[in-house]
């Protein structure tokens, strides 16, 4: 129980200070209700039409794919950071690793999850069954 009071002081300070600075802003903070108040305002430009636009699902694959792929590299990093204490056994073990992320990629490729501008999987299934 003594190791923990300075986690308890860190928690005190946290919400003391949340509590001033929402208490401040509140204080000090400007109370006008103009006509462009409650409008949405993003990057100095005005919006313009709906805020319910659909993206295409390939966008989020994307992002998903750079997402996992980017974490990986992190792996790697610490890798190379820890070489001459892994040696050889650690060389083969990031081998494997970096054979699976290829092997993960080509699949992802031939699956045609990378592409853009053709259907993707579905369209090519569609294309064999007519032939």
């Amino acid at each position: 129980m003594t190791a923990l009071w300075p986690l308890g002081i860190y928690f005190a300070a946290a919400v003391i200070l949340v509590t001033a600075m929402i208490g401040v802003s509140f204080v000090l903070g400007q109370r006008h209700m103009d006509r462009a108040t409650g409008e949405p305002y993003e990057s100095g430009i005005a919006s313009t039409g709906s805020a319910h636009v659909r993206f295409d699902v390939k966008f989020y694959l994307i992002a998903m794919f750079f997402v996992i792929f980017d974490l990986e590299a992190v792996f790697i990093f610490a890798w190379a950071v820890a070489l001459r204490e892994a040696g050889w056994a650690g060389y083969i073990e990031i081998l494997v690793f970096i054979g699976v992320l290829v092997a993960a990629l080509v699949y992802l490729w031939l699956l045609g999850a990378l592409e853009w501008g053709t259907p993707g999987r579905q369209g090519r299934s569609e294309e064999r069954k007519r032939y």
